[in-house]
């Protein structure tokens, strides 16, 4: 047991630099984005007269920002010195969005002279990702720069160790997001103690408090900033200790990159995606959801194209196989927000339970990475979908189960231990670690095998297309939201305008499942007997 342990976790925390810090809290602040999620839930529905369909067709709006990383990533790579100020400027938008829903909550009168409440919260949902978006995009490069080249005494470090150390960043800025988002779960659990009692002025005063609140995650983003800085200004002072030129010392601490040739493609993708985006966007054109996913898939597919051309014929095929099986993964449509609204609605799951609920992914999921983080290094990433598939598909019937009621026998058989309640729970905490794990193999893979002086670029436009599923899995739930419409109970005032109906709801959850084992599967199936088999 002692053994497992010293080399599971122990062996971790081992590998941990001092140089890995400043991109782990922007991976952090990251994950912290969640603090305001169960406040935007509630608030939506006790506030706003938005649909199902509209919210998961919102979502897919939300996830787009997140195509943008291949131009960034390219920029990232051609200003590297410059990477602070996009730091700031990602901070900037967050901020600004945390400040619409503040506004927005505390003097709606005020707000609602200017553009109506539901175009404030569009707004504000746009905002925040383009912030996390362009932070995000520094920190996958600053993650590869993390990992030192030279020991203390500017030796430089052994490949193999290197080697290791590039698994080990990736992991823990996967457990970095993790922890960011348990920090903010457990804070939501304190926040909301008691809220669902208040009346709604007290209730929207607290809603705008955890906004508040959320401002400070921005500033945890550009204390690594500052902590960056202040390592690498040690790092200079402990060398010229050593007698070393000032010449030399800078070769050790900004070693020369290999030359960055601007790549104008990579520009002009992304601003036909943003002119794509705006166009049909704004132009109120019918399917404008859809011929954006075209678009920015085509966009893609084309960056995609350069970039694999500078990789061996044998490890671009590979590369692509894997790419289409995590996308096809990652695209499987969710379920939308008529569950919780049901679950609020009929099970009683009220604002701190649902916390308790997300504290328990988040924890869980941490440990669960730590845990798996052997087989992830010693499996293949269609072995791991695989499994991940699978197991998704076994607890998606416990969902299943609370909607036909399977929690009134369990209650009567149990006297009243494992109720809706307990089944949620139980569900989650064993669903919890299985959201991340398919990725991390792959972000390793880049970080071991991407060109140098690319570093940022094949993480954003490998991000970009996974990122990419991501705006896949919101239309395929849009879609299915339209074909099984549920709806929960609106007022104005004491007038009932829409009426709760979830009757379709249980369909929706079998459709949801069986997309979720099925395609999956299929796409291993066809990708594993072509040339783009996969063995990594």
């Amino acid at each position: 047991m002692l053994r497992w342990f010293d080399r599971i976790v122990l062996d971790l925390g081992r590998q941990l630099r001092w140089s890995f810090l400043p991109p782990l809290m922007i991976y952090f602040a990251a994950g912290a984005q969640g603090l305001t999620s169960v406040a935007g839930t509630f608030y939506v529905k006790e506030y706003l007269d938005l649909s199902a369909a509209f919210l998961a067709g919102l979502a897919f709006w939300a996830g787009l920002p997140w195509a943008l990383k291949m131009p960034l990533g390219h920029l990232v790579d051609l200003i590297w010195r410059w990477k602070a100020a996009l730091l700031v400027l990602g901070a900037g938008l967050m901020a600004t969005s945390y400040g619409i829903m503040i506004a927005l909550i505390t003097s709606p009168e005020m707000m609602t002279t200017i553009m109506s409440p539901g175009a404030w919260y569009v707004a504000s949902v746009i905002l925040a990702p383009c912030g996390f978006a362009l932070q995000d995009v520094v920190a996958d490069a600053m993650s590869v720069e993390a990992v030192p080249h030279i020991d203390a005494r500017g030796r430089p470090v052994p490949a193999e160790e290197t080697r290791a150390l590039h698994t080990t960043m990736q992991t823990l800025g996967r457990i970095a997001l993790i922890s960011g988002a348990s920090a903010v779960a457990a804070a939501n659990v304190a926040l909301f103690d008691g809220v669902e009692s208040l009346p709604d002025q007290e209730k929207a005063a607290a809603y705008a408090g955890i906004f508040t609140l959320a401002l400070i995650i921005p500033c945890i983003s550009l204390t690594g900033v500052g902590v960056s800085f202040l390592q690498k200004y040690q790092r200079t002072r402990s060398l010229r200790a050593q007698g070393l030129a000032q010449s030399e010392v800078q070769t050790l601490i900004d070693p020369p990159r290999d030359p960055v040739e601007p790549n104008w493609w990579y520009f002009i993708g992304g601003a036909a995606f943003v002119a794509l985006s705006l166009t049909v966007g704004l132009g109120d054109v019918p399917y404008s959801q859809e011929i954006v996913f075209v678009g920015s898939m085509t966009v893609v597919l084309l960056l995609m194209r350069q970039l694999i051309a500078v990789l061996e014929p044998e490890q671009a095929r590979a590369l692509i196989g894997t790419a289409i099986i995590i996308f096809v993964f990652r695209a499987v449509p969710l379920i939308g927000p008529g569950l919780t609204w049901f679950e609020i609605d009929e099970l009683g799951f009220d604002q701190q339970f649902l916390s308790v609920l997300s504290l328990i992914t988040a924890l869980l999921t941490l440990v669960g990475m730590i845990i798996l983080r052997p087989m992830m290094a010693s499996r293949t990433i269609v072995w791991i979908v695989i499994m991940l598939t699978v197991a998704q598909g076994i607890l998606s019937l416990p969902n299943i189960g609370l909607y036909y009621g399977v929690h009134h026998w369990t209650s009567e058989m149990t006297n009243g231990v494992v109720d809706a309640r307990f089944i949620a729970m139980i569900d989650t905490a064993v669903e919890s670690p299985l959201g991340q794990v398919a990725m991390i193999p792959m972000l390793a893979w880049i970080a071991r095998n991407a060109p140098s002086n690319l570093k940022a670029t094949f993480f954003a436009v490998m991000a970009s297309f996974t990122n990419l599923a991501l705006s896949a899995a919101s239309l395929g739930t849009r879609y299915l939201n339209e074909i099984f419409v549920v709806t929960r109970e609106v007022k104005t005032g004491e007038v009932v305008t829409t009426a709760a109906d979830y009757s379709q709801l249980g369909t929706l959850l079998l459709t949801v499942a069986l997309i979720g084992v099925a395609a999956p599967l299929i796409t291993i199936l066809i990708v594993q007997n072509s040339r783009f088999r996969t063995t990594d």
